[in-house]
Protein backbone atom coordinates (compact mmCIF):
# COMPACT_ATOMS: atom_id res chain seq x y z
CA UNK A 1 0.00 0.00 0.00
CA UNK A 2 0.83 3.58 -1.17
CA UNK A 3 0.76 6.19 2.25
CA UNK A 4 0.81 9.85 1.37
CA UNK A 5 0.96 12.09 4.29
CA UNK A 6 -0.48 15.34 4.05
CA UNK A 7 0.66 17.84 7.10
CA UNK A 8 -1.62 20.99 6.53
CA UNK A 9 -0.12 23.34 9.74
CA UNK A 10 1.47 26.08 7.98
CA UNK A 11 4.18 25.36 9.85
CA UNK A 12 6.10 22.31 10.05
CA UNK A 13 7.61 22.84 13.93
CA UNK A 14 4.28 22.31 15.50
CA UNK A 15 2.02 19.19 17.15
CA UNK A 16 0.79 18.09 13.82
CA UNK A 17 4.16 17.92 12.06
CA UNK A 18 4.92 15.47 15.35
CA UNK A 19 1.73 13.63 14.80
CA UNK A 20 2.39 13.45 10.84
CA UNK A 21 6.10 12.15 11.71
CA UNK A 22 4.58 9.57 14.53
CA UNK A 23 1.86 8.09 12.24
CA UNK A 24 5.17 7.44 9.06
CA UNK A 25 6.93 5.57 11.69
CA UNK A 26 4.34 3.34 12.55
CA UNK A 27 3.28 2.94 8.52
CA UNK A 28 7.23 2.23 7.36
CA UNK A 29 7.00 -0.30 10.57
CA UNK A 30 3.97 -2.13 8.83
CA UNK A 31 6.15 -2.27 5.68
CA UNK A 32 4.58 0.28 3.85
CA UNK A 33 5.64 3.01 1.31
CA UNK A 34 5.36 6.48 2.56
CA UNK A 35 5.60 9.86 1.19
CA UNK A 36 5.16 12.75 3.02
CA UNK A 37 4.29 16.41 2.04
CA UNK A 38 4.23 19.71 4.10
CA UNK A 39 1.54 22.37 2.57
CA UNK A 40 3.77 24.98 4.24
CA UNK A 41 6.86 23.88 2.05
CA UNK A 42 4.69 24.07 -1.70
CA UNK A 43 5.19 27.42 -3.03
CA UNK A 44 1.94 28.33 -4.89
CA UNK A 45 -1.04 30.79 -5.08
CA UNK A 46 -3.47 29.29 -2.73
CA UNK A 47 -6.18 31.47 -4.86
CA UNK A 48 -8.32 30.93 -7.90
CA UNK A 49 -7.71 33.57 -9.98
CA UNK A 50 -8.89 32.70 -13.39
CA UNK A 51 -12.50 32.45 -13.59
CA UNK A 52 -11.96 28.36 -13.55
CA UNK A 53 -9.63 26.68 -11.16
CA UNK A 54 -8.64 24.61 -14.80
CA UNK A 55 -7.55 27.73 -16.04
CA UNK A 56 -4.97 28.42 -13.81
CA UNK A 57 -1.72 27.12 -14.70
CA UNK A 58 -0.37 24.21 -11.55
CA UNK A 59 3.21 25.64 -9.78
CA UNK A 60 6.15 22.81 -9.82
CA UNK A 61 5.03 22.01 -6.20
CA UNK A 62 1.02 21.47 -7.01
CA UNK A 63 2.39 18.86 -10.04
CA UNK A 64 4.43 16.79 -7.99
CA UNK A 65 1.51 17.17 -5.29
CA UNK A 66 -0.63 15.94 -7.70
CA UNK A 67 1.87 13.18 -8.59
CA UNK A 68 1.80 12.04 -5.32
CA UNK A 69 -2.25 11.40 -5.08
CA UNK A 70 -2.24 9.74 -7.90
CA UNK A 71 0.58 7.40 -6.91
CA UNK A 72 -1.51 6.68 -2.89
CA UNK A 73 -3.66 4.27 -2.17
CA UNK A 74 -4.40 5.97 1.27
CA UNK A 75 -3.97 9.38 2.01
CA UNK A 76 -3.17 11.12 5.82
CA UNK A 77 -4.52 14.73 6.12
CA UNK A 78 -3.01 16.40 9.73
CA UNK A 79 -3.87 19.39 10.06
CA UNK A 80 -5.88 22.16 13.13
CA UNK A 81 -8.83 22.61 13.80
CA UNK A 82 -8.47 26.79 13.33
CA UNK A 83 -12.23 28.42 13.25
CA UNK A 84 -13.76 24.99 13.46
CA UNK A 85 -12.47 23.99 10.01
CA UNK A 86 -8.96 23.63 8.27
CA UNK A 87 -6.42 26.49 7.81
CA UNK A 88 -6.49 28.58 4.81
CA UNK A 89 -3.37 27.44 3.32
CA UNK A 90 -4.65 23.71 3.46
CA UNK A 91 -7.93 25.20 2.14
CA UNK A 92 -6.28 26.70 -0.61
CA UNK A 93 -4.36 23.85 -1.82
CA UNK A 94 -7.65 21.77 -2.12
CA UNK A 95 -8.73 25.11 -4.32
CA UNK A 96 -5.88 24.98 -6.64
CA UNK A 97 -5.36 20.78 -6.76
CA UNK A 98 -8.39 19.26 -6.46
CA UNK A 99 -9.94 20.69 -9.43
CA UNK A 100 -12.55 19.46 -12.67
CA UNK A 101 -10.33 16.72 -14.45
CA UNK A 102 -8.39 15.63 -12.13
CA UNK A 103 -10.68 15.24 -9.15
CA UNK A 104 -13.59 14.99 -10.63
CA UNK A 105 -16.17 15.39 -14.03
CA UNK A 106 -18.96 16.68 -14.43
CA UNK A 107 -21.73 15.69 -16.63
CA UNK A 108 -23.34 17.77 -18.92
CA UNK A 109 -26.92 18.14 -18.84
CA UNK A 110 -27.97 15.98 -21.31
CA UNK A 111 -26.01 13.35 -19.79
CA UNK A 112 -27.64 13.37 -16.37
CA UNK A 113 -27.45 15.86 -13.77
CA UNK A 114 -24.31 14.98 -11.19
CA UNK A 115 -20.45 14.25 -11.48
CA UNK A 116 -17.96 11.36 -10.94
CA UNK A 117 -15.32 10.92 -8.79
CA UNK A 118 -12.00 10.38 -10.14
CA UNK A 119 -10.26 9.16 -7.68
CA UNK A 120 -12.56 6.64 -5.91
CA UNK A 121 -9.77 4.09 -6.06
CA UNK A 122 -8.49 5.61 -2.77
CA UNK A 123 -9.12 6.00 1.12
CA UNK A 124 -8.57 8.52 3.16
CA UNK A 125 -8.05 9.42 7.24
CA UNK A 126 -8.25 12.46 9.15
CA UNK A 127 -5.83 13.33 12.26
CA UNK A 128 -6.96 16.37 13.38
CA UNK A 129 -5.79 18.49 16.91
CA UNK A 130 -8.32 21.23 18.42
CA UNK A 131 -8.48 23.78 21.58
CA UNK A 132 -11.84 22.10 22.63
CA UNK A 133 -12.72 18.78 23.83
CA UNK A 134 -13.25 16.63 20.57
CA UNK A 135 -16.75 15.65 22.23
CA UNK A 136 -17.84 19.54 22.19
CA UNK A 137 -16.48 19.71 18.44
CA UNK A 138 -19.09 16.49 17.39
CA UNK A 139 -21.86 16.82 19.63
CA UNK A 140 -22.71 20.62 20.28
CA UNK A 141 -20.82 22.10 16.77
CA UNK A 142 -21.69 19.24 14.57
CA UNK A 143 -17.71 18.91 12.92
CA UNK A 144 -18.42 21.29 10.42
CA UNK A 145 -14.72 20.76 9.41
CA UNK A 146 -14.40 17.17 9.60
CA UNK A 147 -18.01 16.95 7.42
CA UNK A 148 -16.26 19.74 4.78
CA UNK A 149 -12.91 17.91 4.45
CA UNK A 150 -14.84 14.20 4.16
CA UNK A 151 -18.12 14.71 2.35
CA UNK A 152 -17.96 18.06 0.52
CA UNK A 153 -14.07 17.27 -0.79
CA UNK A 154 -12.44 14.12 -0.51
CA UNK A 155 -15.84 12.41 -0.90
CA UNK A 156 -16.79 14.30 -4.17
CA UNK A 157 -13.42 13.50 -5.93
CA UNK A 158 -14.66 9.84 -4.87
CA UNK A 159 -12.62 9.01 -1.74
CA UNK A 160 -14.04 7.43 0.93
CA UNK A 161 -12.60 8.84 4.49
CA UNK A 162 -12.30 5.44 6.64
CA UNK A 163 -10.99 7.26 9.85
CA UNK A 164 -11.55 10.83 11.87
CA UNK A 165 -9.41 10.87 14.89
CA UNK A 166 -9.83 14.22 17.08
CA UNK A 167 -7.24 14.83 19.43
CA UNK A 168 -8.12 17.92 22.33
CA UNK A 169 -7.65 20.63 23.90
CA UNK A 170 -4.28 21.26 22.75
CA UNK A 171 -3.98 24.16 24.61
CA UNK A 172 -4.51 22.72 28.45
CA UNK A 173 -3.24 19.55 27.67
CA UNK A 174 0.37 17.99 29.69
CA UNK A 175 3.36 16.95 28.17
CA UNK A 176 2.14 13.20 29.27
CA UNK A 177 -1.50 13.61 26.85
CA UNK A 178 0.67 14.88 24.01
CA UNK A 179 2.89 12.05 24.05
CA UNK A 180 -0.32 9.49 24.41
CA UNK A 181 -1.04 11.32 21.28
CA UNK A 182 2.15 10.78 19.46
CA UNK A 183 1.64 7.10 20.38
CA UNK A 184 -1.72 6.74 19.57
CA UNK A 185 -0.65 8.13 15.77
CA UNK A 186 1.99 5.77 15.39
CA UNK A 187 -0.30 3.24 16.30
CA UNK A 188 -2.70 4.39 13.76
CA UNK A 189 -0.12 3.85 11.37
CA UNK A 190 0.98 0.46 12.12
CA UNK A 191 -2.71 -0.50 12.01
CA UNK A 192 -2.35 0.28 7.83
CA UNK A 193 -1.01 -3.53 7.87
CA UNK A 194 -4.10 -4.67 7.72
CA UNK A 195 -5.74 -2.41 5.59
CA UNK A 196 -7.36 1.13 5.78
CA UNK A 197 -10.16 0.01 7.56
CA UNK A 198 -10.62 -1.50 10.83
CA UNK A 199 -12.18 -4.92 11.28
CA UNK A 200 -15.58 -3.83 12.80
CA UNK A 201 -15.76 -0.71 9.43
CA UNK A 202 -15.27 -3.71 6.77
CA UNK A 203 -17.91 -5.93 8.50
CA UNK A 204 -20.50 -2.97 8.56
CA UNK A 205 -19.33 -1.61 4.68
CA UNK A 206 -19.81 -5.68 3.80
CA UNK A 207 -23.32 -5.36 5.25
CA UNK A 208 -24.20 -2.13 3.60
CA UNK A 209 -23.13 -3.45 0.28
CA UNK A 210 -25.59 -6.86 0.72
CA UNK A 211 -28.09 -4.60 1.83
CA UNK A 212 -27.99 -2.21 -0.87
CA UNK A 213 -27.73 -5.48 -3.62
CA UNK A 214 -30.90 -7.20 -1.70
CA UNK A 215 -33.22 -3.72 -2.43
CA UNK A 216 -35.29 -3.81 0.58
CA UNK A 217 -37.63 -1.59 -0.85
CA UNK A 218 -39.16 -3.64 -3.37
CA UNK A 219 -40.20 -6.34 -0.45
CA UNK A 220 -43.14 -4.55 1.01
CA UNK A 221 -45.17 -4.90 -2.30
CA UNK A 222 -45.29 -8.63 -1.86
CA UNK A 223 -45.52 -8.83 1.49
CA UNK A 224 -48.82 -6.88 1.17
CA UNK A 225 -49.92 -9.03 -1.61
CA UNK A 226 -48.63 -12.62 0.43
CA UNK A 227 -51.02 -11.42 3.39
CA UNK A 228 -54.36 -10.21 1.69
CA UNK A 229 -53.74 -13.88 -0.09
CA UNK A 230 -53.32 -15.51 3.28
CA UNK A 231 -56.55 -13.42 4.94
CA UNK A 232 -58.87 -14.79 2.08
CA UNK A 233 -57.94 -18.01 2.24
CA UNK A 234 -58.33 -18.14 6.41
CA UNK A 235 -60.86 -15.44 7.06
CA UNK A 236 -59.54 -14.18 10.45
CA UNK A 237 -56.25 -12.03 11.59
CA UNK A 238 -55.18 -15.34 13.33
CA UNK A 239 -53.53 -16.43 10.16
CA UNK A 240 -50.72 -13.64 11.28
CA UNK A 241 -49.48 -15.96 13.97
CA UNK A 242 -49.18 -18.70 12.11
CA UNK A 243 -45.94 -20.67 11.69
CA UNK A 244 -46.81 -21.81 8.67
CA UNK A 245 -48.07 -18.00 7.18
CA UNK A 246 -44.57 -16.73 8.07
CA UNK A 247 -43.10 -19.47 7.00
CA UNK A 248 -44.78 -18.77 3.32
CA UNK A 249 -43.41 -15.53 3.95
CA UNK A 250 -39.59 -16.53 4.47
CA UNK A 251 -40.37 -18.46 1.35
CA UNK A 252 -40.92 -15.57 -0.86
CA UNK A 253 -38.35 -13.37 0.93
CA UNK A 254 -35.83 -15.60 -0.04
CA UNK A 255 -37.25 -15.76 -3.71
CA UNK A 256 -37.26 -11.93 -3.91
CA UNK A 257 -33.79 -11.89 -2.78
CA UNK A 258 -32.37 -14.95 -5.51
CA UNK A 259 -34.41 -12.98 -8.14
CA UNK A 260 -33.20 -9.22 -7.53
CA UNK A 261 -29.36 -10.72 -6.64
CA UNK A 262 -30.17 -12.33 -10.49
CA UNK A 263 -31.49 -9.52 -12.08
CA UNK A 264 -28.36 -7.39 -10.88
CA UNK A 265 -25.88 -9.98 -12.26
CA UNK A 266 -27.39 -10.34 -15.35
CA UNK A 267 -28.18 -6.73 -16.25
CA UNK A 268 -24.60 -5.68 -15.70
CA UNK A 269 -24.05 -3.84 -18.81
CA UNK A 270 -26.74 -2.18 -18.85
CA UNK A 271 -25.97 -0.90 -15.42
CA UNK A 272 -22.97 0.01 -15.93
CA UNK A 273 -24.22 2.50 -19.00
CA UNK A 274 -26.89 4.01 -16.91
CA UNK A 275 -26.41 7.75 -15.95
CA UNK A 276 -29.90 7.56 -14.65
CA UNK A 277 -29.62 5.31 -11.62
CA UNK A 278 -32.24 5.60 -8.96
CA UNK A 279 -33.34 4.22 -5.61
CA UNK A 280 -36.03 2.28 -8.08
CA UNK A 281 -34.07 2.41 -11.47
CA UNK A 282 -30.52 1.16 -12.77
CA UNK A 283 -29.67 -1.83 -10.14
CA UNK A 284 -28.21 -1.28 -7.16
CA UNK A 285 -24.91 -0.47 -8.49
CA UNK A 286 -23.38 -2.94 -6.61
CA UNK A 287 -20.94 -4.73 -9.14
CA UNK A 288 -20.52 -0.73 -11.28
CA UNK A 289 -19.36 0.17 -7.81
CA UNK A 290 -16.73 -2.45 -7.05
CA UNK A 291 -18.42 -2.93 -3.60
CA UNK A 292 -19.72 -7.00 -4.64
CA UNK A 293 -17.39 -9.44 -7.49
CA UNK A 294 -19.89 -11.73 -9.42
CA UNK A 295 -18.14 -14.64 -7.44
CA UNK A 296 -20.38 -12.55 -4.30
CA UNK A 297 -23.59 -12.80 -5.93
CA UNK A 298 -23.53 -16.34 -7.51
CA UNK A 299 -22.82 -17.03 -3.81
CA UNK A 300 -25.77 -15.37 -2.56
CA UNK A 301 -28.23 -16.13 -5.37
CA UNK A 302 -27.51 -20.09 -4.57
CA UNK A 303 -27.78 -19.62 -0.64
CA UNK A 304 -31.21 -17.26 -1.23
CA UNK A 305 -32.44 -20.24 -3.48
CA UNK A 306 -31.46 -22.29 -1.08
CA UNK A 307 -33.11 -21.00 1.57
CA UNK A 308 -36.15 -20.68 -0.40
CA UNK A 309 -36.32 -24.24 -0.60
CA UNK A 310 -35.94 -24.92 2.83
CA UNK A 311 -38.38 -22.66 3.99
CA UNK A 312 -41.04 -23.16 1.17
CA UNK A 313 -40.96 -27.28 1.91
CA UNK A 314 -41.31 -26.49 5.65
CA UNK A 315 -44.41 -24.27 4.95
CA UNK A 316 -45.53 -26.73 2.73
CA UNK A 317 -45.16 -29.41 5.48
CA UNK A 318 -46.78 -27.96 8.15
CA UNK A 319 -49.19 -25.30 6.05
CA UNK A 320 -52.82 -26.49 6.36
CA UNK A 321 -53.31 -26.31 2.39
CA UNK A 322 -52.73 -29.24 -0.26
CA UNK A 323 -49.08 -29.58 -0.60
CA UNK A 324 -49.19 -30.48 -3.91
CA UNK A 325 -51.21 -27.37 -4.96
CA UNK A 326 -48.79 -25.14 -3.18
CA UNK A 327 -45.89 -26.51 -4.42
CA UNK A 328 -46.86 -26.08 -8.01
CA UNK A 329 -47.98 -22.56 -7.13
CA UNK A 330 -44.59 -22.08 -5.39
CA UNK A 331 -42.49 -23.37 -8.44
CA UNK A 332 -44.49 -21.31 -10.72
CA UNK A 333 -44.11 -18.25 -8.68
CA UNK A 334 -40.10 -19.33 -8.68
CA UNK A 335 -39.90 -19.70 -12.71
CA UNK A 336 -41.58 -16.88 -13.48
CA UNK A 337 -39.37 -14.99 -10.86
CA UNK A 338 -36.18 -15.54 -12.15
CA UNK A 339 -37.07 -15.77 -15.48
CA UNK A 340 -37.52 -12.14 -15.10
CA UNK A 341 -33.77 -11.88 -16.34
CA UNK A 342 -32.68 -15.76 -16.19
CA UNK A 343 -32.38 -17.94 -19.16
CA UNK A 344 -33.95 -19.20 -21.18
CA UNK A 345 -36.99 -16.95 -20.26
CA UNK A 346 -35.06 -13.75 -20.15
CA UNK A 347 -38.87 -11.98 -19.94
CA UNK A 348 -37.55 -8.60 -19.74
CA UNK A 349 -35.14 -8.54 -22.82
CA UNK A 350 -38.49 -9.50 -24.67
CA UNK A 351 -40.71 -6.70 -23.65
CA UNK A 352 -42.77 -9.00 -20.80
CA UNK A 353 -40.93 -8.40 -17.97
CA UNK A 354 -42.80 -5.39 -16.33
CA UNK A 355 -45.67 -8.03 -17.18
CA UNK A 356 -43.87 -10.48 -15.72
CA UNK A 357 -43.16 -8.44 -12.14
CA UNK A 358 -47.07 -7.14 -11.93
CA UNK A 359 -48.17 -10.81 -12.14
CA UNK A 360 -45.30 -11.89 -9.51
CA UNK A 361 -46.21 -9.47 -7.12
CA UNK A 362 -50.05 -9.52 -7.44
CA UNK A 363 -51.20 -12.77 -8.29
CA UNK A 364 -48.37 -14.93 -7.73
CA UNK A 365 -47.80 -13.37 -4.28
CA UNK A 366 -50.95 -13.91 -3.41
CA UNK A 367 -52.00 -17.53 -4.86
CA UNK A 368 -49.34 -18.38 -2.83
CA UNK A 369 -50.97 -16.98 0.47
CA UNK A 370 -54.13 -18.57 -0.35
CA UNK A 371 -53.15 -22.02 -1.12
CA UNK A 372 -50.70 -22.33 1.53
CA UNK A 373 -53.31 -21.24 4.16
CA UNK A 374 -55.86 -23.51 2.89
CA UNK A 375 -57.77 -22.24 0.41
CA UNK A 376 -58.03 -23.83 -3.21
CA UNK A 377 -56.31 -22.51 -6.28
CA UNK A 378 -59.10 -22.92 -8.59
CA UNK A 379 -61.41 -20.71 -6.38
CA UNK A 380 -62.03 -17.36 -8.32
CA UNK A 381 -61.34 -15.59 -4.87
CA UNK A 382 -57.70 -15.10 -5.31
CA UNK A 383 -57.49 -14.34 -8.77
CA UNK A 384 -59.89 -11.50 -8.69
CA UNK A 385 -58.62 -9.98 -5.78
CA UNK A 386 -55.57 -9.72 -7.68
CA UNK A 387 -57.07 -7.64 -10.38
CA UNK A 388 -57.00 -4.20 -9.62
CA UNK A 389 -53.48 -4.47 -7.17
CA UNK A 390 -51.78 -6.11 -10.83
CA UNK A 391 -52.92 -3.33 -12.92
CA UNK A 392 -51.95 -0.39 -9.87
CA UNK A 393 -48.29 -2.15 -10.15
CA UNK A 394 -47.87 -1.83 -13.87
CA UNK A 395 -47.53 2.12 -14.16
CA UNK A 396 -44.68 1.87 -11.43
CA UNK A 397 -42.48 -0.99 -13.14
CA UNK A 398 -43.25 0.47 -16.72
CA UNK A 399 -42.02 4.03 -15.43
CA UNK A 400 -38.91 1.94 -14.12
CA UNK A 401 -37.60 1.60 -17.69
CA UNK A 402 -37.72 5.38 -18.74
CA UNK A 403 -34.03 6.42 -16.85
CA UNK A 404 -32.68 2.95 -18.32
CA UNK A 405 -33.67 3.35 -21.59
CA UNK A 406 -30.54 4.15 -23.24
CA UNK A 407 -28.88 1.66 -21.20
CA UNK A 408 -30.98 -0.74 -21.77
CA UNK A 409 -31.85 -0.77 -25.27
CA UNK A 410 -27.61 -0.81 -25.45
CA UNK A 411 -27.59 -4.12 -23.92
CA UNK A 412 -30.51 -5.55 -26.20
CA UNK A 413 -33.17 -5.74 -23.50
CA UNK A 414 -36.13 -5.09 -25.14
CA UNK A 415 -38.18 -2.88 -22.09
CA UNK A 416 -41.93 -1.23 -22.85
CA UNK A 417 -40.22 1.77 -22.84
CA UNK A 418 -37.06 0.67 -25.52
CA UNK A 419 -39.48 -0.59 -27.78
CA UNK A 420 -42.35 2.04 -27.45
CA UNK A 421 -40.20 4.80 -26.65
CA UNK A 422 -40.55 7.33 -23.33
CA UNK A 423 -44.12 8.78 -24.61
CA UNK A 424 -45.62 4.76 -25.28
CA UNK A 425 -44.15 3.95 -21.50
CA UNK A 426 -45.86 6.68 -20.80
CA UNK A 427 -49.54 5.96 -22.32
CA UNK A 428 -48.98 2.38 -20.91
CA UNK A 429 -48.74 4.13 -17.76
CA UNK A 430 -51.60 5.89 -17.82
CA UNK A 431 -54.24 3.53 -19.20
CA UNK A 432 -52.88 1.00 -16.64
CA UNK A 433 -53.55 3.67 -14.17
CA UNK A 434 -56.97 4.27 -15.36
CA UNK A 435 -57.79 0.26 -15.65
CA UNK A 436 -56.86 0.09 -11.80
CA UNK A 437 -59.50 2.80 -11.07
CA UNK A 438 -62.20 1.33 -12.89
CA UNK A 439 -61.42 -2.12 -12.26
CA UNK A 440 -61.66 -1.56 -8.77
CA UNK A 441 -64.80 0.63 -8.88
CA UNK A 442 -66.23 -2.57 -10.75
CA UNK A 443 -65.28 -4.39 -7.82
CA UNK A 444 -66.77 -2.49 -5.52
CA UNK A 445 -70.30 -1.78 -7.34
CA UNK A 446 -70.81 -5.45 -8.01
CA UNK A 447 -69.24 -6.57 -4.65
CA UNK A 448 -66.49 -8.86 -5.90
CA UNK A 449 -63.55 -9.68 -3.70
CA UNK A 450 -65.83 -10.39 -0.42
CA UNK A 451 -65.87 -7.00 0.48
CA UNK A 452 -62.18 -6.78 0.39
CA UNK A 453 -62.28 -3.25 -2.02
CA UNK A 454 -64.88 -1.05 -0.18
CA UNK A 455 -65.88 2.60 -1.21
CA UNK A 456 -62.73 4.31 0.31
CA UNK A 457 -61.04 3.21 -2.94
CA UNK A 458 -62.17 5.90 -4.88
CA UNK A 459 -59.53 7.88 -3.50
CA UNK A 460 -57.58 6.20 -6.02
CA UNK A 461 -58.84 8.16 -8.89
CA UNK A 462 -57.97 11.50 -7.75
CA UNK A 463 -54.79 9.96 -7.07
CA UNK A 464 -54.48 8.42 -10.92
CA UNK A 465 -55.70 11.51 -12.69
CA UNK A 466 -52.80 13.26 -10.54
CA UNK A 467 -50.52 10.76 -11.91
CA UNK A 468 -51.71 10.97 -15.17
CA UNK A 469 -51.36 15.01 -15.70
CA UNK A 470 -47.57 14.30 -14.26
CA UNK A 471 -47.33 11.99 -17.27
CA UNK A 472 -48.42 14.14 -19.90
CA UNK A 473 -46.68 17.11 -18.66
CA UNK A 474 -43.38 15.45 -18.02
CA UNK A 475 -42.95 12.56 -20.06
CA UNK A 476 -45.63 13.00 -23.08
CA UNK A 477 -43.95 13.44 -26.51
CA UNK A 478 -40.97 12.91 -24.93
CA UNK A 479 -37.80 11.11 -26.56
CA UNK A 480 -35.09 11.12 -24.26
CA UNK A 481 -34.46 9.44 -20.57
CA UNK A 482 -34.12 11.52 -17.35
CA UNK A 483 -34.49 10.77 -13.89
CA UNK A 484 -38.25 10.70 -12.53
CA UNK A 485 -38.15 10.56 -9.17
CA UNK A 486 -40.61 12.58 -8.57
CA UNK A 487 -42.97 10.12 -11.13
CA UNK A 488 -41.68 7.05 -9.72
CA UNK A 489 -43.09 8.26 -5.94
CA UNK A 490 -46.46 8.87 -7.56
CA UNK A 491 -47.12 6.02 -9.18
CA UNK A 492 -45.40 3.77 -6.41
CA UNK A 493 -47.53 5.27 -3.93
CA UNK A 494 -50.46 5.25 -5.87
CA UNK A 495 -50.43 1.13 -5.98
CA UNK A 496 -50.42 1.59 -1.89
CA UNK A 497 -54.26 2.15 -2.54
CA UNK A 498 -54.69 -1.14 -3.62
CA UNK A 499 -52.70 -3.19 -1.48
CA UNK A 500 -53.90 -1.51 1.62
CA UNK A 501 -57.54 -1.02 1.77
CA UNK A 502 -58.16 -4.63 0.72
CA UNK A 503 -55.51 -5.55 3.15
CA UNK A 504 -57.19 -3.34 6.18
CA UNK A 505 -60.58 -4.75 5.52
CA UNK A 506 -59.49 -8.42 5.52
CA UNK A 507 -58.05 -7.89 8.52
Amino acid sequence: MNVLIVLGHPRTDSLCGALADAYRDGALEAGLEVRQLAVADCEFDPDVREVSPTDQSLEPDLRAARESIEWADHLVFVYPNWWGTMPARLKGFFDRVFTPGFAFVEYDEEEGAGHEGLLDDKTAELIVTMDMPPWVYRWIYRQPGNNAVKRATLGYAGIRTTRITNLGPVEESTAEEREGWLEKATRLGESLASGPDSRSTRVCRRATAWLKALRLQFYPMAWVAYTIGALAAVGSSDVLSSSAYWLGFAFLFSLEAATVLSNEYVDYPTDRENAFAGPFTGGSQVLVDGVLEFGDLRRGIAVALALAVGTGAAALAIGPGSPMAGAVVMAALGVLALGYTLPPLELSYRTLGELDVAVTHSTGVLLVGYVLLGGSATDPLPWLLSVPFLLSVLPSITLAGVPDREADRAADKETIAVRFGVDGAARVATATAGLACLAALVWVAFDVGGGAYDPLIALSVPHAFGLCWLLRDRLWDRTTPARIDGLMAAALSFLVWFGVVPLLNLL
